[in-house]
């Protein structure tokens, strides 16, 4: 790939990225204004769709304030959707006008060698493709994308930005399964994901009130979902375990699921491929509905399909708040962040219903307003437990990662 020579003069940016089977997110996060090893709020983003085998892929790009650009990407002979995309994105951020000092890069597991974020290597990258199978619906695609960028871009620093990292501080009770220690010692343990996620909420939080510093329950609801105990900033239990299937129901997951259930499909002849299959992409919101896994079509489907997925996803959400309250030894603050928890107002409203007993009292009319565009308060003044939603930022933590491990700005670096 040819590019623009990049000035000193251009402002300094890290580009974010989530790649994942079929789709490719990203934004560009420059250096926060106060000059700190932090970034500022994304200018340009956008997604890539399509990349699937057989796919047609297509770029969506926003600069702030202005509407989507979309545009279908045409791979050239020998080039494979992703490479095209990859080139597509490149380019767009070249136009945007940015200096690019690295991509930090979405990755789903550390294992339990990382528990920050780290400039990858051969031997960083070899250990993280040893964890695919811990993670398969998302590792060897956020891996996928890490190549790709390093083939794409071999003078740009590639940074991993780990969702199992903010949960390194869990204590050594909240690690462990009741299984021998010999698998403990092969790294069969509890590790929590969503951490991203969860760091950015809790620290933004931790500025918005005093509250955050106490017992707070984060709840990330989307396609993925998991809940967090966090105590003074740091993560102290999380329904999410080994793998990111673990815990809450989730869009195409099936959560917990007790393990006899799975010694009978093998007895019945299923295969480990099937189980997986149905485990990560046919159960949840779409298993139990028999409909659809996104919530928005559940809640305006008429079929008893639906409603019976809404409401086992709401009960495993209330069920798992107990649980990781009773963790916490009391609630000061809950906050709702993710697709389902920043958008879904009724799901909101039940959820802190359910848990009324603890004090929780929903401003109706805040609740309703917030929409997931800004941070907002939706607790009532007599409320117990402070309520917040949060549109959460994972993109942002990874960049101002990304920045915090460069060393002093070199000058322009290439992007190829």
């Amino acid at each position: 790939m040819s590019a623009r020579p990049q000035t000193a003069a251009q402002p300094q940016a890290v580009l974010s990225v989530n790649a994942g089977s079929s789709s490719l997110k990203f934004a560009v996060y420059p250096r926060s204004p106060a000059g700190v090893a932090q970034a500022g709020p994304a200018g340009l983003s956008g997604s890539v769709e399509g990349l699937e085998p057989g796919g047609r892929p297509a770029i969506s790009i926003r600069a702030p304030g202005a509407a989507a650009d979309q545009r279908a990407v045409a791979p050239r002979d020998g080039q494979s959707p992703f490479e095209a995309a990859l080139a597509a994105v490149i380019a767009a951020v070249e136009q945007g006008g940015a200096r690019l000092r690295a991509v930090a890069h979405r990755v789903v597991h550390g294992g339990s060698r990382f528990a920050r974020s780290v400039l990858i290597d051969d031997a960083v990258l070899a250990y993280l493709e040893s964890l695919n199978p811990l993670a398969p619906l998302h590792q060897p695609h956020n891996l996928a994308g890490v190549r790709a960028f390093r083939r794409a871009c071999p003078g740009l620093p590639q940074v991993a930005c780990l969702d199992t990292a903010f949960h390194a501080t869990l204590p050594e009770v909240e690690q462990r399964f009741a299984l021998p220690e010999s698998l403990r010692d092969q790294g069969v343990r509890r590790y929590g994901f969503h951490g991203l996620s969860y760091r950015y909420v809790s620290e933004l939080l931790t500025r918005a009130t005093p509250r955050a510093g106490g017992r707070m329950l984060l709840a990330h609801l989307g396609n993925g979902a998991s809940l967090c105990a966090v105590q003074a900033g740091r993560s102290v239990a999380t329904t999410m375990g080994f793998s990111a299937l673990d815990g809450l129901m989730m869009g195409t997951r099936s959560g917990a699921v007790d393990a006899g259930v799975l010694l009978h499909l093998l007895r019945q002849g299923w295969s480990g491929t099937q189980i997986e299959q149905l485990l990560y992409r046919q159960s949840g919101l779409l298993g139990v509905s028999g409909l659809s896994a996104d919530m928005r079509s559940l809640r305006a489907s008429p079929e008893r399909g639906a409603a019976r997925a809404i409401e086992l996803f709401t009960h495993r959400v209330v069920r798992e708040c107990g649980a990781l309250t009773a963790c916490l030894g009391g609630l000061d603050l809950l906050g709702f962040t993710g697709g389902i928890g920043e958008h879904d107002a009724a799901l909101r409203a039940d959820v802190c219903a359910a848990l009324g007993f603890l004090g929780l009292r929903l401003d109706a009319a805040a609740n309703r307003a917030a929409d997931g565009s800004a941070v907002a308060a939706i607790h009532a003044a007599d409320s117990a437990v402070e309520l917040w939603v949060v549109p959460t930022d994972e993109g942002r933590v990874a960049a101002s990662d990304a920045m915090a491990l460069l060393p002093a700005d070199p000058g322009a670096l290439p992007v190829p």
